[in-house]
């Protein structure tokens, strides 16, 4: 499902028009990035947890020059669904 997809959807469903909708997610995305990007975490009940998991500091080989690049310590965003989201994806899809 596409992002276009996903606003014509909640349209149909709520009534409300495609612009709202659109206008609504945009700052939901928004939310997001802003949050994880002050280094918080967003807890969503019932549907997950947008996170930064921290990475180590590693060697990686760029195997063609034969050489060794240190790639510093960073942090990556992840989600990690509720209990209950998962559970409702593992009834529906059999």
């Amino acid at each position: 499902m596409t992002k276009a997809e996903a606003i014509a959807a909640i349209s149909d469903k709520t009534g409300i028009d495609k612009a709202s909708v659109s206008t609504t997610l945009e700052a939901f995305f928004v939310t997001v990035k802003d949050t994880l990007g002050e280094g918080e975490a967003l807890y969503i009940r019932g549907f997950g947890s947008f996170i930064n998991k921290k990475r180590a500091a590693k060697k990686a080989r760029n195997i063609s020059k034969k050489t060794t690049v240190t790639v510093p310590e960073h942090h990556v965003p992840s989600f990690k669904p509720s209990k209950e989201f998962v559970e409702m994806i593992k009834s529906k899809i059999k």
